[in-house]
């Protein structure tokens, strides 16, 4: 056996020993150096030096933990009075706030996980009181809105993608604004629908003289995300400085405007976000390692001559990686996807004149849907965990959703300039 096939296959068989994927391509690659003879001090050079070097990693946690503080404060509720008092009054309003709340806290969070653990469980909850809406249907709706969270910036899987293609973070997040809005546009459409045909209920309207009170007391939070785009796009922030501005702010309105944390609370908040940020850093280390082996055995050059070969045009190439990427996130984490698979396709893309912008939406709306792809999609098992619905309910009900958010996949992936056009009207060149 080579030594690239038996790197591949320890991780493969680490990993469903139940060892993390992290430490598993760690583990394959000192195997792969130890094959090939080469100096194993090379994985400890790569690690500290990827790492040391890689500012805009350093987003990552600090995103984690503004979502983190938000759950803690009464940031979230807040917000979420604010999205019922405007959509809650329609049939299946419950329903539509669900969805209405995850584009205004994606703004904010930049997590899938953090949408659904944090405001999504407490919708869910309020979507299931007094059997308004089944528990499927519940669970359904809120991880299918969750995925919009990393669409719409901040992004932490945009974050990634910019750092295993040197793609500009910021045009990346203008970027996925409407693709993200597209994305929840399909989804509302799709539970009107739903609301005539299964009659879901009509909340009680919000009178008319409370909506100036609660849009006041739901105005800092929803400040959030013009304070990070505004100091992202004046140039005043990088996109590191900015995560860190969203934790610090989350923290501020948290404690000294709203009153609404404890020391103990910001305590688990601090440990929660760690715990989370450990997680991925783990995964990132493991990947910048396991990528040196991809590019010592000239994977993605290979599969670049490969994929010539067949005489693709850049969208039949999009088309088959997001075949690809669809599959592949029905197994496999989202980022470890996003990782060490996406840049494995990077070198085609860009030989195919495909925009590096366009491909790094496409990859992550991909990615996202995989979170609710059975068998392997996270946010099934953290929604079924949250909600105790029976999981056979609530992959059925989940269909209907994944298949409305590959219509908005479609329309993103064949109309690029949909997505670039955002960038563009602020100095983009592709």
């Amino acid at each position: 056996m080579d030594p690239f096939t038996a790197g591949l296959v320890l991780i493969c068989f680490l990993a469903l020993l139940g060892l993390p994927i992290g430490l598993s391509m760690i583990t394959g690659s000192i195997l792969y150096l130890w094959m090939r003879g080469q100096d194993m001090g090379l994985v400890a050079e790569r690690l500290l030096n990827s790492m040391f070097t890689g500012y805009v990693i350093l987003a990552v946690p600090l995103f984690i933990l503004a979502a983190e503080l938000m759950n803690s404060g009464s940031m979230t509720d807040r917000l979420l009075r604010f999205c019922n008092a405007f959509v809650g009054r329609f049939r299946g309003g419950l329903a539509q706030v669900n969805i209405v709340q995850s584009v205004i806290f994606s703004g904010m969070s930049g997590s899938a996980f953090a949408d659904a653990a944090g405001t999504g469980r407490i919708i869910a909850n309020m979507m299931t009181r007094n059997g308004l809406y089944t528990r499927s249907f519940a669970a359904a709706l809120t991880a299918s809105s969750a995925v919009i969270g990393p669409i719409i910036p901040p992004s932490i899987p945009m974050v990634l993608y910019a750092l295993v293609s040197n793609a500009s973070i910021g045009f990346l997040f203008l970027a996925g604004i409407l693709p993200g809005l597209l994305m929840a546009l399909m989804l509302m459409t799709l539970v009107v629908v739903q609301s005539r045909r299964l009659n879901f209920p009509v909340e009680t309207p919000v009178p008319i003289r409370e909506l100036p009170g609660i849009t006041l007391g739901a105005f800092p939070a929803l400040l959030m995300p013009v304070v990070l785009l505004g100091g992202i796009y004046s140039g005043a922030m990088t996109p590191t400085e900015a995560a860190a501005v969203a934790a610090a702010y989350a923290l501020l309105v948290s404690s000294l405007l709203y009153r609404s944390i404890s020391l103990g609370q910001l305590y688990r908040a601090l440990t929660s976000g760690a715990r989370s940020s450990a997680s991925i850093g783990m995964l990132i280390a493991g990947a910048l390692v396991f990528n040196y082996v991809v590019t010592a055995e000239n994977i993605p050059q290979k599969l670049s001559i490969y994929l010539t070969g067949w005489d693709l045009t850049p969208l039949q190439f999009l088309l088959l990686v997001n075949v690809v990427l669809l599959l592949i996130g029905a197994l496999l984490e989202g980022t470890a996807i996003l990782l060490i698979i996406v840049p494995v396709f990077i070198p085609t893309a860009t030989a195919l004149g495909i925009d590096p912008v366009h491909f790094g939406v496409v990859a992550v709306v991909n990615i996202m849907i995989g979170l609710i792809t059975p068998p392997y999609g996270l946010l099934i098992f953290i929604m079924q965990s949250i909600t105790g619905a029976p999981l056979r309910h609530l992959i059925r009900d989940l269909i209907p959703f994944i298949i409305a958010l590959l219509v908005a996949l479609m329309i993103i992936t064949v109309f690029p300039d949909f997505v670039l056009w955002l960038p563009r009207q602020f100095g983009y060149q592709g």
